[in-house]
Formats: structure tokens, sequence, C-alpha cells
């Protein structure tokens, strides 16, 4: 859609000051833990962009709050497993020996879109060390949720996401769906003998750059949407239209107790 569109689809433009009022409306409080998945076109029009975004998130929580994003950097993966696009099999060898390792300051996200991109620069912003699964953390609570994060699981026991359900944090969907539900993911460790997958990644240990193979479990977002489905009509999830996007805000330990025994229910089927 042109902007022009957008624009005439708005009754009047989203400001910082404006979304910072829609987050607390739609239940956002002080001092608050949220991990925030976003989608920035989903609102339309905003005066200042994602930048106006994070700023209105951040003034909604306060310094006595929390917020988190996930900053994945899917690219920083073994070529094998590439298919947006696959590369020939001739070139993953010299990929694996070549790809810049992951570095928290300067590595890009990948899919994650504007929201995360402006929210993982802002000062004052952290970054945990998982050179494909990171997150990136602002205010009260950021060390403790990006002090631990095992390689070989991700989104496991000792994540980002284990800190989130511990703190009884906040899940936030701006104008997107269940499938992008990250959160999720921390509940598919709950699954008895999960098949589990070798995986590679670029990173840096004891200062050099390595290669590191490990195994992992396989993670699966396909069902997430029909599971974030039947989680909504418990009626735990609070909704508000904010411009153009739909959004939801929700308890993260609610949605992964439920989706653990969801999980489970539906593998024994």
């Amino acid at each position: 859609m042109k902007e022009a569109d957008v624009i005439k689809q708005l009754h009047s433009p989203n400001t910082r000051s404006s979304l910072q009022e829609d987050f607390q409306k739609l239940g956002i409080e002080k001092g608050m833990v949220i991990i925030v998945h976003s989608s920035l076109s989903a609102f339309g029009w905003v005066c200042g962009g994602a930048i106006a975004v994070v700023q209105a998130l951040m003034d909604t929580v306060g310094s006595e709050g929390t917020i988190v994003m996930p900053t994945q950097t899917a690219d920083i993966s073994d070529p094998s497993e590439w298919q947006m696009p696959p590369v020939p099999k001739e070139w993953w060898p010299i990929i694996r020996e070549h790809m810049p390792a992951y570095d928290p300051q300067i590595t890009p996200t990948r899919g994650m879109g504007k929201i995360v991109e402006a929210f993982r620069t802002f000062p004052g912003v952290k970054r945990s060390s998982h050179p494909t699964y990171s997150f990136a953390a602002w205010g009260k609570e950021a060390d403790n949720i990006l002090s631990e994060q095992p390689l070989e699981e991700g989104f496991g026991p000792s994540s980002p996401l284990a800190k989130l359900y511990e703190l009884d944090g906040h899940i936030l969907l701006l104008g997107v769906g269940h499938d992008s539900n990250t959160s999720l993911h921390f509940a598919e460790h709950a699954i008895l003998n999960r098949d589990k997958v070798k995986k590679g990644t670029a990173l840096f240990e004891n200062n050099e750059r390595v290669w590191k193979t490990y195994e992992e479990i396989v993670y699966d977002s396909d069902c997430f949407a029909a599971l974030g489905e039947d989680f909504e009509k418990t009626h735990a999830v609070k909704k508000a239209a904010i411009g153009s996007a739909e959004c939801k805000l929700m308890k993260q330990r609610l949605i992964i107790n439920f989706a653990r025994e969801w999980l489970n229910n539906k593998d024994r089927l």
C-alpha cells in the first residue's frame, strides 16, 4: 500500500505521546517487564517511525521497567539449512570458513523488523551473546535477563525467555501474530524426547573467530498461530487497535503453561 493511502486511513498521526497513551490503555504499566514483537508497517504512519515506537515503549514502562526484543541473526548459521535463498553445496565450506563471527555490538538482525533494529542501537540497550538467537534488553532487569544463554539451548531453561518466565513478564504483540511469539519456543523444551539437529555458527571463542557445531532441539513455529488462537479463547489476552495495528498483551507465564500442555497433547495425537 502506498504511503499516501496509509495516511488517508488514519484519523490522526501516531506520535510518541499518542502511542504512550495507547500502550497505557492496553494495560502496560510502569515497572512492567515486557518482551516485544512488532511490525512497524502495521501501525500505519508513525511520526518518527521506529524511533518513536521505541521511545513510547520506554516512556510507558519507565526506567523501573524492562523491555526485551529478540535480535535473531539467522544468517549466522550453517548454510546447509538456508532456504531463503539456498546456496550451492560447494559454497558451504567457504561460508563456514569466512562467515564473520557474531558480535553483539555490530551484527545486524535478520527479519526482525525496523523497530527491533532501532531498539538494538539505543543507548543503554544490551544484547546477549548467542550468535543466532540473541536478545536485546533495556531497563532494570536487563543484566539479569541476558546473564546466560547456552549455545545448545538458545530458547531453553537458562535463556532470557526463562528469566522472563521467572519474573512473571508480559508478551506484547504489536501488529504481529502468535507465529512471531518467540516465547512459545521456550515451551517446546517441555516436549519429551524432542528430536535434535546439528547446527553450526561463527562466534568468538577465547578472542578467536571459530566455526562451532552443536546440537539443539528442532524448533517448529508452524503450529504457533493455532496454539495462540486456542489460548485467546481463555480470555487471558488484552487487545486494542493502535493506529492500524492489532495489538495484544498477555502474561508470558500463562501462555507458556498453556503451550506446554497444548504441545504435548498435540504430539500424542
